[in-house]
């Protein structure tokens, strides 16, 4: 049988404290952890949902550089901005905090030095990155180049943004700062790794197998496919040491003689901040926070996106288990991504909806956001958002399904009954029994989908109830059958009402807002979650008050006017278009001899930065052409390409070397040069026309 913990403990992302929140993060780490923390309480279950903003890190002390502020005035900004926003959505934390607090220091220096004295670390004396110019080292974020799996030119230091491939700096092609431009030089520096492959039995055992210690297991079938692959991918192509310490002036300082300058890396100072703030948290309440974090009886459960999965679900567990004491996550539930209006969320470009400021074009709507956004909540894959499919969804799910339901029967009542409920008498019909049967098997499944964290079903269960409310009085017509038969409709509100307080009641963890409303006008007080689903919660005799309007429909004009400020986003961040030049006949376009040929070698030019020597099949020989392009790809990502090449360019000497000939490119201000290759198998030699 399974066990029921004592209690639970709850934890969402730290969102960077560098910019303000979008729906895609909400859907992500926070709505799925807000709906499952509300049915905890709801069930009588002791829970501590904890969070906090993560203000430490290379992207932080970036943003500062270039708004030329102070580390500490962007992350205050953007905390504030946060903890306000996710409050006024209706995320119910019991604590949100911040990691450059007093409290987070001592808290993440006091367990790096307890794995240190376990020996946890290697100290290692590495080559790095050093910008002469600004004269520091430089961390991951501080460094693009071209990564050398797929060839993209934007690549960082820690992570490859176009291929989502994790790096090094050192792995890095053609290696730049971001704080000079210019190209950095190796230095030497001493840094405290994390012998993560001294790890790989028990971590395979616990990601594949369930097994935390010898006093509980967890079931692995439980975790999500795509956490389980990516974790056991790593496992698999065998675990690295990673650096557990920067060269940074931002941060947690190491708290070792001859680690001046240091600072933690973020990744371990930044989920020791859900320690750090349910310490705070239980301080403040009389409760004892290694409860939470030390005892057998407790869950814990890390909500996330798929971004963070390893850090979550390898390299902190890693850190927990070797300080000793603390417990590990049963699940790490995380979400895929989702997307906007086609394209991938970007907070660089703006291409976001900002939850600051659909609080602030939809006051009082946040209910209309969460639905839609549990609705199409990307659980296993990534999802999409439109201005359009919010507007159906709202107008045909939550105003035409359950506002409508509810507004009836509350009218009906009071018109009827004078909003006193009536007595369940009579005998019900097959038809009544099969409907209330319907209702009940949704009440149940909410519960159950929910502890295994399928929210967009369990939504939908929960407005299946409706949905057999709606159907009960548009096949019963109790406004008809009161005229013939007093008794059965008397039988049919009672129930019709015990339906709307059930809808209201399942839906709580999704639309607190609009059940607080319902329960409010129903004058009634919600009680623990019930185990078997049952209706009753509305006793014969009761009256019920008036009920506000629960949902405005979204206009036409709404959608149009959110795509339009989209759109002038998108007018926006798009780079100057060049302008065409003169004319020319076609005569002199016929001299221009455009073919295709297909490189086969590919070094750097001696001394230069941004040339490469290239010998190409040219279908009637070899050529040498000089181009360049060292900038944005490596020589060994350009061997074996079919490109465009211009073959009647006169020849001419660059660097000592003959170029014969040019490559042709095409090129914008976002994403610089990129060739031109052929989408079908084509030979060297063949002509473009």
């Amino acid at each position: 049988m399974k066990k029921e913990p004592k209690r639970y403990l709850v934890t969402s992302a730290l969102p960077y404290a560098n910019g303000p929140l979008h729906i895609g993060h909400i859907a992500g780490a926070y709505l799925n952890a807000d709906i499952y923390v509300r049915y905890l309480r709801a069930c009588g279950r002791d829970v501590a949902f904890i969070c906090g903003s993560d203000e430490h890190g290379a992207a932080i002390t970036l943003r500062a550089w270039r708004e030329g502020k102070t580390p500490r005035e962007i992350v205050d900004h953007y905390h504030g901005l946060m903890k306000q926003a996710f409050e006024d959505f209706g995320i119910s934390f019991d604590e949100y905090y911040r990691t450059s607090s007093a409290e987070h220091h001592a808290m993440s220096q006091e367990i790096f030095l307890k794995l240190a004295e376990k020996g946890a670390f290697e100290v290692k004396n590495t080559t790095q990155y050093f910008d002469q110019e600004a004269g520091q080292f430089l961390a991951d974020r501080y460094i693009t180049g071209t990564c050398p799996h797929c060839a993209s030119d934007r690549a960082y230091g820690d992570q490859c943004e176009n291929c989502g491939r994790t790096l090094s700096p050192t792995d890095l092609l053609n290696a730049r700062s971001t704080l000079s431009g210019s190209q950095p030089v190796l230095k030497e520096t001493a840094h405290w790794y994390l012998p993560m492959a001294q790890h790989e039995m028990w971590i395979r055992d616990y990601i594949a197998e369930g097994k935390l210690h010898e006093k509980f297991h967890h079931d692995p079938k439980q975790w999500k496919a795509h956490v389980v692959g990516q974790c056991m991918s790593w496992v698999d192509g065998g675990l690295q040491s990673r650096a557990m310490t920067r060269d940074l002036d931002w941060g947690v300082p190491v708290p070792l003689a001859g680690a001046e300058g240091k600072v933690l890396y973020v990744w371990l100072d930044a989920p020791i901040g859900y320690i750090t703030n349910t310490k705070v948290w239980a301080d403040r309440n009389g409760k004892n926070w290694e409860d939470y974090w030390k005892n057998d009886d407790t869950h814990l459960v890390h909500f996330i996106g798929k971004d963070n999965i390893v850090f979550h679900c390898i390299i902190f567990p890693i850190i927990l288990k070797t300080h000793g004491g603390f417990n590990l996550p049963v699940n790490v539930p995380a979400n895929e991504f989702m997307n906007l209006e086609g394209e991938k969320i970007s907070t660089s470009r703006n291409w976001a909806v900002w939850l600051h400021e659909y609080l602030q074009d939809f006051p009082g709507k946040q209910d209309e956001m969460r639905y839609v956004l549990a609705s199409i909540m990307p659980e296993q894959k990534d999802s999409e958002f439109t201005w359009a499919d919010f507007r159906d969804r709202v107008n045909n799910e939550l105003a035409d399904i359950l506002g409508n339901f509810v507004n009836r029967v509350f009218v009906l009542t009071h018109k009827f009954y004078g909003g006193t409920v009536p007595a369940y008498t009579g005998t019900p019909s097959d038809a009544e029994l099969a409907l209330l049967e319907e209702a009940r098997a949704s009440f149940r499944l909410v519960g159950e989908k929910i502890e295994h964290f399928r929210f967009r079903d369990a939504l939908a269960s929960a407005m299946d109830i409706a949905r057999a409310g709606n159907k009960l009085l548009t096949e019963t017509e109790p406004w008809k059958l009161i005229k013939t038969n007093a008794e059965a409709t008397g039988r049919i509100m009672h129930a019709a009402v015990n339906l709307v307080a059930s809808a209201a009641y399942c839906l709580k963890p999704f639309l607190p807002f609009t059940a607080e409303k319902i329960r409010e006008a129903m004058g009634i007080a919600w009680p623990q979650w019930p185990a078997q689903g049952e209706l009753n919660l509305v006793a014969a005799g009761h009256s019920i008050g008036q009920l506000p309007i629960l949902f405005e429909k979204i206009t036409d004009e709404t959608v149009a006017a959110q795509v339009a400020r989209l759109a002038a986003t998108r007018a926006e961040q798009a780079p100057p278009q060049r302008p065409v030049k003169p004319n020319i006949d076609f005569d002199t376009f016929q001299q221009l001899d455009i073919r295709l040929v297909k490189i086969l070698e590919a070094e750097a030019v001696p001394k230069t930065q941004k040339l490469l020597k290239l010998k190409v099949d040219s279908g009637s020989g070899v050529r040498t052409v000089v181009s360049g392009i060292a900038a944005h790809y490596s020589p060994e990502t350009l061997v074996g390409k079919t490109v465009l090449f211009l073959a009647n360019l006169a020849p001419r000497e660059i660097k000592g070397i003959v170029s014969e000939g040019m490559i042709l490119m095409a090129e914008n201000d976002e994403q610089g040069l990129s060739l031109l290759c052929p989408v079908k198998e084509m030979k060297p030699g063949d002509a473009v026309k």
